[in-house]
């Protein structure tokens, strides 16, 4: 009877252990994507500011365009 309890402990501890291995690696796979997660938050919002910056830069770009209009009356010269 011996052998058999010895081999009934040496199990119990194996599917301890897979138990303990398969919790250790869903832990890794939740960090990996909470890490993935913020940075496609960042990745969005930096793409918003550059967005922003853009149409800033191009709306900018249309109201300082100077347009050179001469006068058709000549100033008289004195």
């Amino acid at each position: 009877m011996k052998i058999l309890s010895s081999h009934f402990h040496k199990r119990n501890r194996q599917k301890g252990s897979v138990v303990l291995v398969f919790i250790t690696l869903l832990a890794i796979m939740v960090i990996l994507a909470t890490a993935n997660s913020k940075a496609l938050f960042y990745l969005h919002r930096n793409i918003k500011l550059v967005e922003q910056r853009q149409i800033e830069r191009l709306n900018a770009s249309q109201t300082n365009t100077v347009s050179i209009v001469e006068s058709p009356v000549k100033p008289e010269a004195k």
